[in-house]
């Protein structure tokens, strides 16, 4: 049982930056925020894991099942990720074969010492008996602490030389890659496929915590998460909710839809309203809320599965996207695990039908994804979770001196491979700016 206590906050903002300064003493790191972005399905404003007590760190191999049974013998919260490539458990005839700079894990969860909620004005302390100790110093060390401001405001000098961005697949090699993806369509071997590809950096040194504080600023989406393990750095500004358990209400909230912002107010409603009216956009979003139904029905009671919003507009300060909400009802005895497994990889992130499009991406991409398009999150005591899809996220190995960032797009048969590749650049943005100052 953790040791808790609870304190109201004048600042929760204040609290927030110096939780994140404080945490980087520490080898393992989940810093998960939510940008004060308010929606019914909110658990925390944010949360900190620091300092794992135990962890589980595995390849695919058995992968679902070694996580729940650490999860069941743990039976406290863990935080997590799990890489894209895991679908290889999920389905026996799958591979991963392409380049990989990174090499991450392909699974990684740890318990924490220390963890700290904060929702609204309250923060949440709770410490494993062992290190209760250590709680009350702690938290007049955080309370106490002084921010430098210029490292939230980017006015700091970027000491590292900018790393130098290369593409894994160039511009007409993309062209005919997503001319082959749309043969496979047409042949009807799949309707839709998300196509990948990646940027990245050789040599390159970057301040993991300064790049993340840039690249949330420019986006302030609701699932941003900086991630430290070792000398593994996952700094995310992802917009998308891959799934939640809350109870026995299951909800997943894929995204398939995407346009610019303008400065100008009137032209920006335009543009989202052109977004909301757009077919292809919308047959995009239809065809993985489908896919999306069908993946819940399998660990759903009957009749449970239901469309909450179809195509609905959100923006964001870099994009409007396009959102749909699907949930489900599932028995209080179902094994958390499995409503994961079932539903994994992401429909937003693969395609339909699924597996074939799997294989058709493994086949056209140049580049392992790993994390890029798996998801983070943690489950609580009480079998509930909640995860986030990897996207616009940084990746970086601090000994390798390696670099990554990988952008997509879904490709329909109404796809035009000029603009797929304008929407990879739009939505590769935000990163390269963090990147490049």
């Amino acid at each position: 049982m953790r040791v808790t206590k609870t304190i109201s906050l004048q600042n929760p903002q204040k609290i927030k930056q110096q939780l994140l300064l404080w945490s980087q003493q520490f080898d393992e790191i989940i810093w998960l925020d939510s940008n004060d972005y308010h929606s019914k399905n909110s658990n925390y404003d944010a949360i900190l894991a620091v300092e794992a007590l135990t962890l589980l760190q595995t390849d695919y191999v058995n992968a679902f099942q070694k996580l729940q049974e650490y999860q069941q013998l743990t039976n406290d919260w863990i935080f997590g990720y799990l890489s894209y490539d895991l679908k290889n458990d999920v389905e026996k005839n799958l591979v991963s074969q392409n380049y990989d700079g990174l090499e991450f894990p392909e699974l990684y969860f740890f318990q924490p010492k220390k963890l700290f909620l904060l929702k609204n004005n309250t923060l949440e302390v709770q410490y494993l008996p062992m290190v209760d100790d250590e709680l009350e110093d702690d938290l007049k060390t955080i309370l106490s602490s002084e921010i430098d401001q210029s490292l939230f405001s980017h006015s700091a000098s970027n000491k590292e030389e900018r790393p130098k961005i290369k593409l894994r697949i160039h511009k007409d090699e993309y062209y005919e890659k997503v001319t082959q993806m749309l043969a496979h369509i047409h042949r009807g071997d799949i309707y839709e496929a998300n196509f990948c590809q990646e940027f990245y950096a050789e040599n390159a040194e970057i301040d993991p915590l300064s790049t993340y504080i840039h690249l949330n600023s420019i986006s302030k989406p609701p699932f941003a998460t900086y991630i430290r393990l070792n000398n593994q750095f996952i700094l995310s500004a992802s917009p998308e909710r891959y799934i939640q358990k809350k109870g026995t209400k299951v909800i997943s909230q894929p995204i398939k839809g995407t346009a610019k912002r303008l400065k100008n107010p009137m032209e920006d409603q335009k543009i989202a309203t052109q977004l909301q009216t757009d077919e292809k956009e919308r047959a995009e979003n239809i065809m993985i809320v489908d896919l999306v139904r069908n993946d819940l029905s399998k660990t759903a009671m009957k009749g449970s599965v239901k469309v909450e919003e179809l195509c609905k507009i959100y923006s964001f300060p870099q994009v409007h996207q396009m959102i749909s909400t699907v949930v489900s009802e599932v028995a209080e005895t179902q094994n958390p695990i499995e409503i994961l497994k079932t539903t994994f990889p992401m429909g937003s992130m693969t395609g339909a039908p699924k597996i074939s499009a799997m294989q058709i991406i493994e086949n056209l991409e140049e580049t392992k994804r790993g994390i890029y398009s798996g998801a983070i999150g943690y489950f609580t005591p009480n079998n509930d979770f909640d995860f986030n899809v990897v996207i616009r996220t940084i990746l970086y190995d601090k000994i390798k001196k390696y670099v990554s960032y990988s952008v997509g797009g879904a490709i329909t048969a109404k796809s035009i491979p000029e603009k797929e590749y304008e929407e990879c650049l739009l939505k590769a943005k935000a990163m390269r700016e963090a990147l490049e100052n």
